[in-house]
């Protein structure tokens, strides 16, 4: 059986990064395993004959990062059909990849698809709130999605030579969501495939720096797939939320932080994107 790509994105977490490569090798399908590195001070010496370690040489993002993988996977012909990615904290379980691609045999029109961490929530894109999760409605197999979760997703290559990889403006949060809505204006389908465990328990970032990087792209999201009615009603509600979170700490979110939401609001009016502020790195 021909192994199947794995990019791992890394950044300063050595240890748990050993850990997800000892999952990833551990499955019942064979795999190599190409780890972007992106920029950490510490980066493991890892003397595995199916790892590969890639120095982006600074933080550039998970979507930038996983760009790097997925253009070394797209210029090799003979690298497969489809190409795994995951952080460096995803720790599927040893049947977790084989059931994925044995699913994904019964959907010809797959083009996204991730794995299950058991919450029975499917991820979904709304139109006025972006990425949002709902119940499921299947137990078993292919559930339809909006958008996969990048705790662990598999991308078809005929789907990403049509629609292209990851935008490089969202930095971390909402890019799988963009490249989802590309997928299905080019009439690809993204599911979840419910049994195909993956555990991922760990946040790296600091909360401010996700708080700021979930509200703006969730606007940027918007905007460029429904245009600017549906931007300025986000933004309207993103304002109500942030007054009820000054007001009441009961409205505040697991990553609430007053001043990453009004510099989140400020650059996505501005235009600018990429890499958040990085004093927001900071603050814990």
């Amino acid at each position: 059986m021909q192994p199947l790509p794995v990019i791992i994105v890394h950044r300063d977490q050595p240890e748990r990064l050993l850990d997800t490569i000892d999952a990833f090798r551990a499955q019942d399908v064979p795999v190599v395993i190409t780890v972007v590195d992106n920029g950490s001070a510490v980066v493991p010496r890892i003397e595995a004959a199916d790892v590969t370690v890639v120095l982006a040489g600074a933080n550039l993002g998970f979507g930038a990062a996983a760009n790097i993988g997925y253009r070394a996977f797209l210029a090799d012909p003979d690298a497969g059909e489809w190409v795994a990615l995951a952080p460096h904290d995803a720790v599927p379980e040893p049947t977790c990849l084989s059931h994925m691609l044995a699913v994904l045999a019964t959907q010809p029109r797959a083009g996204l698809a991730c794995a299950d961490v058991n919450d029975g929530m499917t991820p979904i894109v709304d139109p006025y709130l972006g990425g949002i999760l709902l119940p499921g409605s299947v137990d078993a197999g292919w559930q339809p999605a909006g958008h996969p979760h990048g705790t662990l997703m598999l991308a078809r290559r005929a789907c990403l030579d049509e629609v292209g990889i990851f935008d490089e403006r969202y930095f971390a949060y909402c890019e799988e969501a963009d490249l989802a809505m590309r997928a299905k204006a080019a009439d690809w389908h993204s599911g979840l495939v419910r049994g195909a465990m993956v555990k991922n328990t760990y946040v790296g970032s600091a909360s401010a720096a996700i708080d700021y990087l979930q509200l703006r792209n969730t606007l940027l999201l918007v905007r460029d797939h429904w245009g600017r009615y549906h931007a300025f009603v986000r933004f309207t509600i993103a304002l109500w939320q942030l007054g009820a979170g000054v007001l009441a700490r009961t409205r505040r979110g697991p990553y609430w932080n007053a001043q990453a939401r009004v510099r989140g609001l400020v650059d996505f009016l501005r235009g600018r994107y990429g890499p958040p502020p990085q004093h927001l790195f900071e603050r814990r």
